[in-house]
């Protein structure tokens, strides 16, 4: 296996967090980005400190902010000047809100497509004019099953925003393919311990219209539906499976990582929709001649 130099955003807790501590541990020098890395995350990077030391890994964490663009590019800057280069970017930066649809402002939905979706374009714009000079490069990219796959009701807002983001990650590997660079979508299911996503879930500011649903026929709606998820996945759901899942993808070889991963402990039917939409999306690639595109090649093989 060769050592990687891998960018991990939004990785101060939950998926991001686990999976930069997995892929220390595998061997790769890996930067934990995150932002207020000396005010409310400051006990974060002490503690990747100690595990670096106590692990023997390369565990760094860095300042990134992933709805600053000078911050994302000050960061990746720093990154290739310390490292050389960058081999892996992760793209997990990622948050929740939970509530009634209509309760929330536009203001709102905004602001979550700014963390969950135009983060990665911040990301990507800093770092792929590096990889494409270098030739070679992964993203791999942290999606949700809800895309594909059941979905509760009362997380609208999050769950259009994550769905817009695998969009955008199967465009891009379309038109990464020639430049010799890989994507990878890992798609993690429902996991209600392990993460801080319903912890530090946003909710509606519209607190008069939130209050209706209350009073209304959707009385107590909101708990039920977190008992309802939460009795279908496995007591024993790990969330370290994501990270588990992304380290596989890292240390695969060239041409051999696969597009998508599931890793669903609840099951909800992702597998089965992705299937549907990647197959109907690669047939309508070979009818206008551009199968190519669906695997990445060497640049220097066209």
């Amino acid at each position: 296996m060769m050592k990687k130099v891998i960018v991990v955003t939004g990785a101060s807790s939950g998926f991001g967090r686990l999976s930069a501590e997995a892929l220390a541990r595998a061997g790769h020098i890996v930067y934990a980005s995150m932002r207020a890395t000396t005010g409310r995350n400051a006990d974060v990077v002490r503690q990747m400190a100690a595990f670096s030391e106590d692990n023997g890994v390369d565990l760094r964490s860095v300042e990134l902010d992933v709805q600053s663009q000078e911050s994302v590019d000050t960061a990746i800057a720093h990154v290739i000047e310390q490292a050389g280069y960058i081999d892996v970017i992760v793209h997990n930066a990622g948050h929740m809100a939970f509530g009634p649809a209509e309760a929330f402002t536009p203001e709102q939905y905004a602001q979550l497509y700014d963390i969950n979706v135009l983060s990665t374009q911040r990301v990507n714009r800093a770092v792929l004019p590096h990889m494409r000079e270098r030739k070679q490069g992964l993203l791999v990219w942290v999606s949700s099953s809800s895309s594909a796959g059941g979905t509760p009701p009362y997380l609208a807002p999050y769950f259009a925003a994550k769905a817009a983001m695998d969009s955008i990650a199967v465009q891009y590997a379309r038109e990464l393919s020639r430049w010799g660079i890989e994507t990878s979508i890992v798609v993690p299911g429902a996991f209600t311990s392990g993460t801080n996503h319903f912890a530090h879930a946003g909710s509606p500011r519209d607190e008069a219209t939130s209050a209706q649903y209350e009073q209304g026929p959707y009385t107590g709606f909101g708990e039920q539906i977190q008992q309802a998820f939460a009795a279908i996945v496995p007591a024993d759901a790990d969330a370290g499976l994501v990270a588990d899942a992304i380290v596989d993808v890292v240390d695969k070889p060239f041409g051999e990582r696969p597009f998508r991963v599931h890793v669903d402990p609840a099951s909800d039917g992702a597998d089965v929709g992705f299937a549907v939409l990647d197959r109907l999306r690669a047939e309508m690639l070979h009818r206008v001649g551009m199968a190519e595109l669906l695997a990445p090649r060497r640049y220097d093989q066209r």
